[in-house]
């Protein structure tokens, strides 16, 4: 380092290395001052040695190669050495990723947001979470503060003043690009309409993924997304050429760096991520443009993966490229920088003391720490809703009958009113056409383009981007246009909606209103005839609603509204307009604008005197959505024999009414449009017959759809596989019976 030091200096040096050679018999490699040492060990020198030494090729390199494991081991040495330990849970590792994580890191502001992925623990690190809350995660502890214990290593979750916000992080590769674009267009949402502090800094938003993730569809429709729309979103792409264990020339046709030239709208920066300057300076850079023109970039970062795959998928099982890996360690650039900075050896190996003394008195007090109460398990289910009683007036004096989907309009154009942080968006819900079913009419006109508009179709989106803009304070309603294209999105619905709240420990519930156009009418066939309800019922964390008539679904829609949790309304396209012969009582007055229906309350819509009841003679309906219309024809004539319970709510249940029913009646009918089957309908009827077996006279009977892959386009096969009215009249004959 002669240019950092005088004339004197570098004569005493001299004099040290003529000492070295002519008296102690050292060899002199050199001035290495212009080089940059990248490897703790000179393995090639060492290996030239040790051969002169006498000793074999095979021992010089099994040498050589404990030596690099344990130089490069110090920041994984301490897992590693007590990896039955800490391998009880999966834990990933950075190494290999440092400089551009911790040059990330180290720049973001607190009114920033980051969707690290499960290998970012050093973006964590630097941006202020402590080494002993990460080793919490690692052992699934109770004051783990990502999750409580719940979830992976580096999948953080955080709300912390001062630090910026970490929505939940899920497992599945690639799937945080939606949620995280939806902070963004959340975060341009409140920017449009005034809705933010004008004094704070403009917000920086980070989707953090491996090159490999990069190849799945849902990456490709968050950037299509934030290129349409210009986010303020930073796409860093961290690149080590691997997929677990497969390399990238077998999984992907061209790495980002060409992918992403066909997002016109999006700025690319590739560089060399294991050079901390280049990766500080690049990303000050960038972070600077977002802040200022507020649009979107993409980092692609080449770095290399040093470490295992996971503590589950270990390197020496598929790797062969690890001495070539190992030259581009970012830590021995590091340790040059320092140097090249004033730094001396002994400086820096203090500093490594002192971390590590400080890493090992962490991990010793976080595996001694408290695990998690077995009672907490069920803990942040749903976050409590305000809406606990029906409120307002249902059947206002003076008001005329409306259709069901002029009531779902009414409901919604009265929230936009309202709720300056509500906004509606889906497949064609814009202005132009105001939702196939016109549910939407006229609200792009009335409440502007911005909070009213239309997405690509891309279902993943549309399900998925509610987290984000959950997290940033808004209320999103978004549409699918048909129940049959809701399966695109179900990976977003399960992995990232409905896991939220009970992942993040109570942190980030998702509030939001999906509303699916559902069930058979007019020969709509086999893609826009769907039932779904049995597939949404099954997913944990989300409410379903099925409301049967206009003044159910108004007052349902509201109470979605308000409730913190994510809630699935399903609307059967056949009652909208109430044209299919015997469904006229879907239409209904419309209730007041304050009118709320609690979440889980079924309603008697046909009841008999208690009087009747005592005789006997009598049958209990349990039905929802057009069930509810086959059942009412199917009674006439037997009227005070019969009473009907519409669920309304598919999850959470009304026990209670159901409960009620069967104890009164002993004999039960549930009706649904699904095939009977394996389906929502079969388990509720094995639910009631446990709960209620000592009450009941008779098995429980079921009216479904015939069981077939897919409901005809064909009108006469579409009637021949439904239920009809005449299939449960047959059916409550033969309860009436027994």
């Amino acid at each position: 380092m002669s240019n950092y030091i005088g004339k004197p200096e570098r004569a005493s040096q001299d004099r040290v290395i003529k000492l070295f050679q002519t008296e102690l018999g050292y060899t002199y490699l050199g001035d290495w001052e212009k080089e940059v040492r990248t490897q703790p060990i000179e393995e090639a020198i060492l290996k030239e040695y040790l051969l002169g030494k006498g000793y074999s090729a095979i021992q010089s390199q099994k040498a050589i190669d404990k030596l690099v494991k344990a130089a490069n081991n110090l920041s994984s040495g301490l897992y590693e050495a007590n990896k039955e330990v800490t391998s009880k849970y999966v834990h990933a590792t950075s190494r290999g990723h440092e400089a551009i994580q911790v040059a990330l890191g180290m720049q973001l502001k607190p009114e920033d947001w980051v969707s690290p992925y499960y290998r970012d623990d050093s973006i964590l690190l630097s941006m202020g979470v402590s080494p002993y809350e990460l080793m919490l995660q690692v052992f699934a502890k109770k004051d783990d503060p990502f999750s409580g214990g719940r979830t992976y290593y580096s999948h953080p979750s955080l709300d912390r003043e001062g630090l910026p916000r970490i929505i939940h992080q899920s497992s599945a590769t690639g799937m945080q690009a939606i949620p995280t674009a939806g902070i963004a267009m959340g975060i341009q949402y409140k920017e449009k309409q005034g809705l933010v502090d004008k004094n704070k800094t403009p917000a920086v938003v980070v989707c953090s993924l491996g090159d490999a993730s990069c190849t799945e569809g849902e990456v490709s429709e968050a950037l299509q997304m934030a290129a349409l729309k210009q986010f303020p979103i930073v796409f860093l792409v961290q690149d080590n050429g691997w997929d677990i264990s497969a390399k990238a020339e077998e999984t992907r046709a061209q790495d980002m760096s060409k992918y992403a030239q066909g997002f016109n709208g999006i700025e690319l920066r590739t560089i060399d991520g294991s050079d901390f300057v280049s990766s500080y300076e690049t990303i000050n850079a960038v972070f600077e443009t977002v802040r200022r023109e507020r649009r979107p970039f993409i980092i692609h970062a080449h770095v290399p993966l040093l470490g295992h795959h996971t503590s589950g998928v270990r390197m020496e099982w598929y790797r062969d490229d690890l001495k070539d890996e190992q030259k581009k360690d970012p830590y021995p650039k590091l340790l040059n920088l320092l140097k090249m900075n004033g730094w001396s050896d002994a400086d820096i190996l203090q500093k490594e003391s002192e971390v590590k003394d400080e890493i090992d008195a962490e991990y010793g007090k976080a595996i001694n720490a408290e695990d998690p109460n077995r009672n907490s398990v069920t803990d942040y289910i749903f976050a409590p809703t305000p809406i606990t009683e029906e409120k307002g007036e249902r059947a206002p004096k003076g008001k005329k009958k409306t259709v069901m989907v002029d009531a779902a309009l009414f409901a919604v154009r009265e929230i936009l009113q309202k709720h300056p942080e509500a906004l509606l968006y889906g497949q064609d819900v814009g202005g132009r056409l105001g939702g196939v079913f016109r549910e939407a009419a006229t609200l792009a006109q009335t409440f502007g383009d911005d909070r009213v508009f239309n997405t690509p179709i891309q279902e993943a989106f549309i399900i998925g981007s509610t987290v984000g803009m959950s997290a940033v304070g808004l209320k999103p309603l978004v549409e699918v246009q048909f129940a049959d294209y809701i399966w695109p999105g179900l990976n977003q619905l399960f992995t990232e909606v409905s896991r939220s709240y009970y992942l993040s420990n109570g942190k980030w519930p998702v509030s939001c209103v999906i509303r699916v156009p559902i069930g058979a009418y007019g020969s709509g066939g086999p893609y826009h005839s769907s039932s779904v309800e049995s597939v949404l019922t099954n997913i944990r964390g989300v409410k379903v609603v099925y409301p049967s008539n206009g003044a159910d679904l108004k007052g349902l829609l509201k109470a979605a509204y308000y409730d913190p949790n994510p809630v699935v309304l399903l609307e059967h396209k056949g009652l909208y307009w109430s044209k299919i012969k015997g469904t006229e009582e879907s239409m209904s007055i419309e209730p007041s604008a304050d009118y709320v229906i609690p979440i889980g309350k079924a309603r008697l819509v046909r009841s008999i005197s208690d009087e009747r009841i005592s005789n006997g003679g009598t049958v209990g309906v349990i039905t929802y959505g057009r069930g509810i219309y086959w059942t009412l024809e199917a009674i006439k004539g037997f009227e005070n024999s019969v009473e009907v319970l519409d669920l309304r709510s598919l999850n959470p249940l009304d026990h209670e009414a159901m409960n009620i029913l069967c104890q009164k009646h002993g004999k039960i009918l549930l009706v649904t449009e699904e095939s009977i089957e394996c389906n929502f309908t079969l388990g509720l009827a094995g639910r009631l017959q446990r709960d209620n077996f000592n009450y009941l006279d008779a098995s429980i009977e079921i009216v479904g759809a015939i069981d077939t892959p897919a409901i005809p386009l064909n009108s006469e096969l579409e009637l021949e596989l439904l239920p009809n009215a005449e299939k449960v009249k047959e059916k409550l004959e033969k309860l009436l019976k027994f």
